[in-house]
């Protein structure tokens, strides 16, 4: 799969391509159920499928101020994506130009670059200048420029239609299983260790730490996890995904301690994968109030995650 980023011709495409549009925030059952008709369409066709999404986010860039938690960054959907059927992930920034396309407009860069002959689209999808590229829209845009439009109806499950916006629910409730049920695997954060102010290997308890930069989390608080990346089995641990109030902090950092190992992981790439919610994070008056409380904390995660507990979260 490659990654293309922005407007330009896109190679490979010269007999046409399928395409499916979206922020793809999280790639649920639903995302996946895109992708995958996506990849059959371009098989029968001979073609290449295309994924196109945008960084930042429109719901980021739109609301900065207040904008919803993100899934995924743009590293883990390319991780998630590796075995789809996709031959290219297209990049968009997303801003003011883009933003303001006519609905004619984002139809003619989709021929334009990509020479799109079909589109799979999402029921409730939205794009151009004040979302005027629905999907009939795009559509009749498309019988001009010679793409059809396929729009797929939502994916069901419990009941309920999946949706990033379901999943965030669940995640911010702790209700990982059915984060995972909506998802189809695990919920995970994945990233680079970075170095710390070494305060917990002065505590008792070393952690790996993972910036969130810009990134809002859609989780907060302490999680018994698993740790990928270090050895060939995942390491159980416990960690933190908070501002650490109790030494000032202010900027949202992912702390994970895993249970007997010792090393340097500085510039490692890891993932996280959370099982189980703890407690909320909060402010101890003192520094042997906090460690007291995160050796109770190490204990619950070392019984939850012992015996098999993680398959039985999942």
């Amino acid at each position: 799969m490659q990654l293309v980023r922005g407007p330009q011709a896109l190679a490979g495409t010269e007999h046409g391509s399928v395409l499916t549009i979206g922020a793809y925030d999280g790639l649920h059952l639903g995302h996946q159920a895109l992708i995958a008709r996506a990849g059959e369409e371009a098989v029968r066709r001979r073609q290449p499928a295309l994924l196109l999404t945008f960084e930042p986010m429109p719901r980021e860039f739109l609301s900065p101020k207040d904008p919803p938690a993100r899934l995924t960054s743009l590293r883990e959907r390319w991780r998630i994506l590796a075995g789809s059927p996709l031959s290219h992930l297209w990049l968009l920034r997303f801003g003011e130009g883009l933003r303001n396309l006519s609905a004619g407009e984002f139809a003619e860069l989709l021929v334009k670059a990509a020479r799109a002959r079909h589109v799979v689209v999402g029921h409730d999808f939205r794009f151009a200048r004040h979302g005027e590229a629905t999907a009939p829209v795009l559509a009749a845009a498309g019988e001009r420029l010679g793409f059809a439009v396929e729009v797929l109806s939502p994916v069901m499950l419990d009941g309920e239609r999946i949706s990033s916006s379901g999943v965030r629910t669940a995640l911010a409730r702790g209700e990982f299983a059915r984060a995972r049920r909506w998802l189809g695997r695990a919920y995970s954060m994945r990233g680079r260790v970075i170095p710390g102010k070494r305060l917990g290997r002065e505590l008792g308890f070393p952690t790996a730490n993972l910036a969130l930069a810009r990134r809002r989390a859609p989780v907060a608080g302490i999680f018994a996890v698993w740790v990928r990346g270090v050895s060939p089995e995942p390491l159980a641990g416990v960690a933190s995904l908070g501002t650490r109030p109790t030494i000032g902090g202010v900027e949202a950092l992912l702390e994970a301690h895993l249970f007997d190992f010792s090393g340097d992981l500085y510039g490692r790439e890891i993932e996280v994968e959370f099982v189980a919610k703890l407690r909320e994070e909060r402010c101890f008056e003192t520094l042997e109030a906090l460690v007291a409380q995160m050796r109770r904390d190490a204990e619950e995660a070392r019984q939850i995650l012992a015996g098999g507990a993680a398959a039985a979260c999942e």
